[in-house]
């Protein structure tokens, strides 16, 4: 069965995208097939073939010199002729559908004259050379481009290379992707006439690779388009179901969206402001998620209203407008134009509540946004320079291709082998959704949902982050494994040491492929020092002040370190307090641990040790675990009426002068004694300070943290955990 057969939106077999593009009849391409078997007798006929094309781009250019496209229709027209499709249908009918569909999207002349060519060095007699001397450089490098990428096999075991290969193609000239997309979609588009398990796996690589590239170059109409062919043919049912929401409520003839743009036209008349108001109804994939998150669907939800207007400015007044004289849903507000998506997209988002309790989702736009944000690259025209066309040096700059795409490539260059570059860009292309956060000097960001301050590090400074030492998010000092949200402001503090070197640890905060790739690239060529033995990692010292075992008594194994300060002894003032601590064990001492330095209230149990000592844990703590799955038994413990305790804190901060007396000077201004403190080597300018101290009230724990993280330069205070347990 055909694409046309499977796919229609009304009673008339149509294509899932038909109902949404009403403005240009379908080319008829079995007309254009007869038109190019007759042959040069009648290439005085050239518009029965190629006027659609040459009507489509005078649309976009008026200007536009016609004469490379008629030529090139001429010489793909006599290489392929006698070639036919799967079809039956002459092979010039594909080039010039695909060369159509650029032509309405606004692609210049040059992009048309090597889509008309772009199978003819691959599938007939032409050569590059020859396409150079009658079409000149430029075209005979997309052509040539084109050319590769059809070369590449798309069996999954060779989809790293692939992408490899289409994403080399693409960063040297976008208008190499824009080709090789609308070639899949009229491929797409008459995919009928294959065996069904040949269209589901040209499906899934359409779904995997091609989709989530045609919305990283900002392409939606092509995007939207490919969505629904690969729906319906992967997902048959879930289709037909779409399908009959869509034909039922294009039957009730009475639409809520088309008063709606009578109001919405009516304000802005109104208010003087001129723009062009449109329903824009939703592509077959776009009205199924609707349907899956909302449950039943009403009038309004099947399609979204588009105003266009002619200057930016505009957009605003329209807002203005719309949410003084109508009911706005102010969750639904979103300004893509003062921050752009990372493919080019802008437009403002808006909503309006009408009385019938429906929503009317609201896009407002000038036209050359909304050229853009159909077209994407598309829309650009020819992002080089004069007199690029043969650059002396070899080296081609495109002031214009997206920031993503820049540092596509440099994954993989980057990355150590194509199997690293390949899962990380899946994760990559698999992210639905992005946030924006903004540098302090104004500049922002686009990071995937979910991507921490170590993200945004590299999306800033690229491998040159393996120095960075911290970050403030919005004014605040924060760690580096800090999730970001939305609107953050994130200022990154980068050290001066040239030997700066990543942790391994950012790695489990790193979501983006331009940081898991740098820092396992740096990871590879540094390898780590063998680790400790499991007897030193369990028993060893702990950090200094602290128990030298989980239980805070074992003896030290015979190749652990010795601690930094002696440990306590069993008869500690603090540990033998009754009155701090009730034990269930008659006649027993008590020893608060020191691998998680436990104090009132929380919520605590015991365990007995040598010398008839009860050390008392944090439920929580890791030494729990392991005490309890080597089957030692619990003791009950609690906490007395005293509410003095001692506890150990760790500070991590970055190096500066009088940190260390900034430091006690806090401690001491909470009326909190010092026991012993300790400091660390700094380690890429970051410091590490460890205290005992002895609280006169263990409710005031909370407020002599915040204290300590007030200090400049302390970015986190935590109650000190065993390494075993902590690592």
């Amino acid at each position: 069965m055909s694409a046309e057969a499977t796919n229609p939106a009304n009673p008339a077999p149509a294509t899932p995208g038909a109902h949404r593009r009403k403005s240009r009849p379908r080319i008829d391409l079995r007309r254009l097939g007869r038109a190019a078997l007759l042959g040069p007798a009648t290439r005085d006929r050239l518009r029965d073939a190629i006027g659609h094309v040459v009507e489509a781009h005078r649309a976009h250019h008026p200007d536009a010199d016609l004469e490379p496209l008629r030529r090139a229709y001429l010489l793909a027209e006599s290489s392929h002729r006698g070639q036919m499709r799967k079809s039956g249908e002459p092979y010039i009918t594909h080039p010039l559908a695909v060369t159509l569909i650029l032509a309405e999207l606004g692609a210049e002349t040059t992009t048309l004259t090597a889509s008309l060519l772009h199978d003819t060095v691959e599938d007939t007699d032409v050569t590059l050379d020859q396409v150079r001397e009658e079409f000149g450089e430029e075209v005979r490098y997309l052509v040539d481009g084109v050319t590769k990428l059809e070369k590449v096999d798309y069996g999954a075991a060779a989809e790293p290379e692939t992408f490899r290969k289409m994403l080399v193609a693409t960063g040297n000239d976008v208008r190499v992707m824009s080709i090789k997309l609308a070639d899949r979609l009229h491929n797409m588009r008459t995919l009928g006439v294959m065996r069904p398990e040949k269209q589901a796996r040209i499906a899934k690589v359409t779904r995997d690779v091609l989709i989530p590239l045609a919305e990283r170059l900002g392409v939606q109409a092509l995007k939207t388009e490919l969505e629904d062919l690969v729906f319906a043919i992967l997902h048959p049912e879930e289709y037909e179901h779409t399908r009959e929401l869509i034909v039922e409520n294009a039957a009730h003839g009475d639409d809520p969206l088309a008063e709606t743009a009578d109001q919405v036209r009516a304000v802005l008349r109104e208010a003087g402001i001129q723009a062009e108001v449109l329903i824009r109804p939703r592509h077959f994939v776009s009205v199924h998620r609707v349907s899956r998150k909302r449950g039943r669907l009403r009038g309004a939800d099947f399609g979204r209203i588009l105003v266009l207007v002619n200057e930016d400015a505009d957009c605003y007044g329209v807002l203005g407008e719309l949410h003084t004289c109508m009911t706005p849903v102010v969750s639904e507000f979103k300004d893509f134009i003062a921050v752009p998506k990372f493919n080019l997209y802008q437009s403002l988002h808006t909503a309006v509540a009408r009385e019938d309790g429906e929503v009317a989702e609201v896009l407002i736009r000038t036209h050359q946004m909304h050229k853009v944000a159909e077209a994407g690259v598309i829309a650009l025209g020819n992002p080089y320079a004069p007199g690029a066309d043969d650059p002396a040096d070899g080296e081609r700059a495109d002031p214009t291709r997206p920031g993503w795409l820049s540092r596509l490539l440099d994954w993989q260059e980057a990355a150590p082998d194509t199997d690293t570059f390949w899962s990380t860009l899946r994760e990559d292309l698999a992210q639905d959704r992005e946030i924006t956060v903004f540098r302090p000097d104004g500049g922002a960001l686009g990071l995937p949902e979910g991507a921490s301050c170590v993200d945004a590090a590299y999306a800033q400074y690229g491998e040159d982050a393996h120095a960075c030492i911290g970050a403030r998010v919005n004014g605040r000092l924060a760690t580096l494994s800090t999730v970001l949200k939305d609107g953050d402001t994130v200022q990154l503090l980068m050290g001066q040491d040239p030997a700066s070197e990543p942790s391994r640890e950012w790695l489990e905060h790193a979501h983006t492929p331009a940081a898991r790739i740098a820092i396992q690239r740096w990871l590879a060529a540094h390898p780590a020092p063998a680790e400790p033995s499991g007897d030193m990692r369990e028993r060893g010292a702990a950090h200094p002040g602290t128990e030298g075992s989980p239980d805070g008594a074992a003896e030290l194994g015979p190749d652990a370190r010795p601690p930094a300060l002696p440990a306590r002894p069993t008869t500690d003032p603090f540990g033998a307090r009754a009155a701090d601590v009730v034990v269930d064990l008659p006649g027993a001492s008590v020893r608060l641990a020191g691998c998680c330095t436990p104090v009132p209230p929380d919520e605590v149990t015991g365990f007995a040790v040598r010398g008839g000592v009860v050390t008392v844990h944090r439920v929580e703590c890791a030494g729990v675990a392991r005490m309890k799955s080597a089957g030692r038994a619990e003791i009950g413990v609690r906490w007395g009426e005293t509410t003095e305790c001692r506890v150990t804190l760790v500070a991590e901060s970055f190096g500066r002068p009088h940190l260390l007396a900034d430091l006690t000077e806090a401690i001491a201004l909470e009326g909190v004694a010092i026991v012993s403190a300790t400091v660390e080597p700094p380690s890429q300018q970051r410091v590490r300070h460890t205290y005992t101290l002895q609280l006169p009230d263990a409710a005031h724990l909370p407020a002599l943290m915040r204290a300590m993280r007030d200090v400049p330069g302390v970015y986190d205070v935590s109650r000190a955990q065993h390494p075993a347990a902590a690592h």
